[in-house]
């Protein structure tokens, strides 16, 4: 065997592995990612007043909305809950990188290199759909539910619905905001061709129209419509990097 030879074949050797070592495999990345989602949820509980007042809050006095609770012990719950969602947040990082690891035997061996930045480029990612969200989405969606109606009707929120709204709009605009990498995966491992992606255009114009229908929350088309646009701007990105991705590999 050849010296030039033999970093390929380490390599093939690495990649192979038994369904039942994949299976160890898995199970030691969700170890570690619940690992780090407990540690984030402790230190989202710790600051939870500060979360919950200066961070959640502060779209319904922006669009002066009244709150209310309806439950005995839905603020403990709610405080609970916010941690929960927050230390999954707050651990990103942690799961994307144990998540590309676990795919990382799908990847060539000078690309495995890469999974530290990756890891990092999906998480500033799902962190701009936040931003996105909570800037521009949510005030101009509570606007529209707050206002909307006849003035001698009194809106107010009750504090969990209101608190489903502001967490499934940011997490669903996180996610989406995550198509760019997803597109660079495929791309890699040759699923998927800018080529495609064309092609189908309009077809993925629909399916972001429903897609957007679905992570919204309710029927508000407010937010619907402005989901639908970031995410189309989103398709048109991941042409261009599916096409980038493709020429490198």
């Amino acid at each position: 065997m050849s010296e030039s030879s033999l970093p390929e074949s380490e390599g093939v050797q690495e990649a192979e592995m038994t369904f039942f070592e994949h299976l160890k495999e898995l199970r030691g990345r969700i170890l570690k990612a619940l690992a780090g989602v407990v540690i984030g949820a402790v230190v989202c509980f710790l600051f939870i007043n500060p979360i919950v007042e200066v961070i959640l809050l502060t779209p319904a006095k922006v669009s002066h909305i009244k709150l209310q609770n309806l439950k005995p012990f839905g603020q403990v719950f709610l405080y609970f809950q916010v941690s929960l969602i927050g230390g999954i947040i707050l651990s990103l990082p942690n799961l994307f990188y144990q998540f590309w690891k676990f795919i990382s035997p799908a990847l060539r061996r000078n690309e495995r290199k890469y999974i530290v930045t990756i890891a990092l480029y999906s998480t500033l990612s799902f962190f701009m759909g936040i931003v996105f969200a909570y800037y521009i989405m949510l005030p101009m969606t509570l606007s529209f539910a707050g206002q909307f109606g006849s003035p001698t009707i009194e809106n107010q929120f009750a504090i969990d619905e209101y608190m489903e709204i502001i967490i499934s709009v940011m997490l669903a605009a996180g996610v989406v905001f995550e198509l760019p990498m997803v597109s660079f995966f495929l791309s890699k491992i040759g699923i998927l061709t800018p080529a495609f992606m064309r092609k189908y255009r309009r077809h993925a114009i629909v399916v972001i129209m429903l897609l957007a229908a679905v992570l919204t929350p309710g029927t508000d088309p407010v937010s619907q419509l402005i989901l639908a646009v970031p995410l189309f701007v989103l398709y048109e990105i991941s042409i261009f990097v599916s096409k980038f991705s493709v020429k490198k590999a």
